[in-house]
């Protein structure tokens, strides 16, 4: 009965390690670093300075182990897709969650596209792409 019991001690400790979740190279990265916008760009033309679209964005972003975060002026909770392709921002400023594709993820580079509605042109959303480097 003692032997049964260590037994079972043992089988259920190896479980528990074995089904531990291991951070991925990509949140090893995300996470790892403080991300300095390089360019905000909107449908091509510059959309990161004052008074622009992406001007909120500008800045820093920190990606915090816990799914919280700030990017630029704004802070709230982020995510990955099930794949890691895609990365999922939430904050309360913005009436919708920003689900961007991961077009580039190392530990110096992240870059990021996304759609966004026009609401002055419905017919053309604007085409984002974010490019940000490790400091």
């Amino acid at each position: 009965m003692r032997n049964l019991f260590f037994l079972l001690v043992i089988t259920g400790l190896l479980v528990n390690f074995s089904c531990k979740k291991t951070e991925s190279e990509r949140f090893t990265f995300l996470t790892g670093a403080i991300w300095v916008t390089d360019s905000l760009v909107a449908n091509g033309q510059d959309a990161g300075g004052p008074g622009q679209l992406l001007a909120d964005f500008s800045g820093e972003a920190r990606f915090n182990k816990d799914g919280t975060g700030s990017f630029g002026n704004y802070t709230g909770e982020w995510s990955f897709s099930s794949d890691e392709t895609q990365l999922v921002i939430k904050t309360n400023a913005i009436a919708f969650p920003v689900t961007a594709d991961i077009k580039e993820l190392t530990k110096v580079s992240l870059k990021l596209t996304t759609v966004m509605p026009n609401p002055m042109d419905i017919q053309n959303p604007y085409r984002i792409r974010m490019t940000f480097k490790a400091k």
